[in-house]
């Protein structure tokens, strides 16, 4: 199915006070706009999905592998599936999420590990 959209005529979701998303999801990929403030969490998960992070704004505190990577504009995480992950805004943050296939925890509203502000 061919779309053709505006970030600007998207629905803004609100999942918690501090972090809030819109959505472009295709047969094979889905694509969000992530709009973080200063202090959200994304507490440790994973998902079968493969994840491409690319920083737009601000400056995002992922813990991964064993490691401690700092996601600021220009940069881009891909992060395998399955792979244990979280993340902090340590600014007002902004990012673009892409997902492989689309995440139907997102698609059908039951990722409610987003839904809570830590």
């Amino acid at each position: 199915m061919l779309q053709y959209v505006n970030w600007k005529t998207l629905e803004v979701e609100t999942l918690n006070p501090l972090f809030d998303r819109q959505m472009v999801v295709g047969e094979k990929v889905m694509l969000a706009k992530i709009t973080m403030k200063k202090g959200a969490h994304v507490p440790l998960h994973s998902h079968m999905n493969e994840q491409v992070t690319h920083g737009i704004k601000g400056a995002l505190k992922f813990q991964i592998d064993g490691r401690e990577l700092v996601v600021r504009p220009g940069d881009v995480l891909c992060i395998p599936p399955n792979m244990p992950h979280e993340a902090w805004a340590l600014e007002d943050t902004e990012e673009i999420d892409i997902f492989t296939p689309p995440r139907e925890d997102w698609i059908n509203k039951t990722d409610t590990y987003l839904r809570e502000k830590k």
